[in-house]
């Protein structure tokens, strides 16, 4: 009988590259938030999938970006992290856009992890498959990959393949979760993603990356088939709460109800939500503020 095999799979890459698509695709649940804009992902993300054989333990990450205020700065430095002691690196670019000299910084951040590095060539469905053969032969002058595995996130193409080349290599161990167990997240956070993914979704450029939510409150009523959350979307600017709230509320009430009917979804029940908006003056470049919001 083949051995059982668990381990730690670190999602890394530069900002935009498909790294939360790909993370839920492999899970089969929208676990990570996914939206048109780079650096959405701010937290490391864990996922777990089982299978006949093995159990597979992705952390997503934030996207590696120049930024100089505490938040970005706290981003790439979770990224990292979340590599250091993994049994597997899985470096994600993009066919349809790569850059070998901003990936070279990111790929050298990690020389002294110990995890096996794969390269992950991801939108191919975007791109003619001719064009992969000269991103592979850059790649490979790059580093020393363990194998070089082109796939479509979106499709599905090539993902199969693709656990398969890591259940090879993943550590002999027993599981490190329960089979039921999906994330080590919790639903007050995951809801506190969905409802900031709405408002990434619903404000446009209006108002890119000054946004944090927090859960004020997250009551279980079963009797009532019931779950109240209260929660709070931060912002930096007088003029982006007006934005958020939008004319008449149009615009928060959009929100709500976008967030809403998503996280009764994921909770399997209802879901009475409730939003303020409050202005936190600069937090993303305040420490403070950036711990007491959830970042570390």
């Amino acid at each position: 009988m083949a051995p059982f095999r668990a381990g730690f799979i670190s999602i890394l890459g530069r900002a935009n590259v498909g790294k939360s698509t790909l993370f839920n695709r492999i899970l089969g649940e929208k676990i990570a938030i996914v939206t048109e804009k780079p650096q959405t992902t701010r937290n490391r993300i864990l996922g777990i999938k089982n299978v006949p054989g093995g159990q597979f333990i992705f952390l997503d990450t934030p996207g590696f970006h120049e930024g100089r205020s505490g938040l970005n700065q706290r981003m790439v430095r979770t990224a990292i992290a979340s590599g250091q002691d993994a049994d597997i690196l899985l470096f994600v670019i993009e066919a349809s856009s790569p850059r070998a000299d901003k990936d070279r910084q990111m790929i050298e951040s990690f020389r002294g992890s110990k995890g096996t590095p794969y390269l992950v060539i991801n939108k191919i469905d975007l791109v003619k498959k001719e064009t992969l053969l000269p991103i592979i032969d850059q790649y490979r002058r790059l580093h020393p990959f363990y194998t070089i595995i082109p796939i479509s996130a979106v499709t599905g193409e090539g993902v199969d393949i693709l656990l398969d080349e890591i259940l090879k290599v993943l550590p002999e161990s027993p599981p490190y979760f329960p089979e039921e167990v999906m994330t080590d997240q919790t639903e007050r956070f995951l809801a506190s993603e969905i409802i900031r993914e709405k408002v990434i979704q619903q404000s446009y450029q209006e108002v890119p990356y000054s946004t944090a939510v927090t859960i004020e409150e997250f009551k279980e009523h079963p009797e009532r088939n019931l779950v109240v959350i209260k929660g709070t979307i931060h912002t930096e600017r007088d003029s982006q709460r007006k934005i958020l709230i939008g004319k008449g509320g149009q615009k928060l009430k959009k929100i709500g109800e976008t967030a809403r009917k998503e996280i009764e979804t994921f909770l399997g029940t209802r879901v009475f939500l409730e939003l303020w908006v409050k202005v936190e003056r600069d937090w993303t470049r305040d420490s403070h503020a950036l711990s007491r919001l959830g970042y570390e």
